[in-house]
């Protein structure tokens, strides 16, 4: 029986790299603009000395130290390939054929050699 290739479904296609780049830049600019929001909040919180600033500021310089580090992970960050686009030695979605041939058994044996 000789079956053709099952067609690949649309779901299973991943997006292309052009997609995928841009989705992290937007990733990343969105988390640099909470950056920014961060940097101007703890301004207006400390000009106006609103009540328990010693918890918003600290707040919000954690926030601006952390994000752009975040941002940075996950601006670099591709989605993982699956088994199936991974390429194989040959550069294509090879499997193999032949099992592996398992190691030559060790001798039950030991040789101590005595002299110096």
């Amino acid at each position: 029986m000789n079956h053709a290739p099952r067609p690949v479904l649309i779901t299973d296609a991943r997006p292309s790299p052009e997609r995928q780049v841009r989705s992290r830049e937007i990733r990343y600019l969105a988390m640099m603009g909470v950056r920014v929001l961060c940097l101007v909040v703890a301004g207006v919180l400390v000009s106006s000395r609103v009540p328990l600033l010693w918890l918003w500021v600290p707040l919000c310089l954690v926030g601006m130290v952390v994000l752009p580090w975040l941002a940075v992970l996950l601006a670099n960050d591709a989605p993982p390939k699956s088994v199936r686009h991974r390429a194989g030695p040959g550069g294509g979605d090879e499997r193999p054929t032949t099992a592996a041939i398992p190691p030559p058994a060790a001798p039950d044996r030991t040789i101590i050699d005595l002299e110096p």
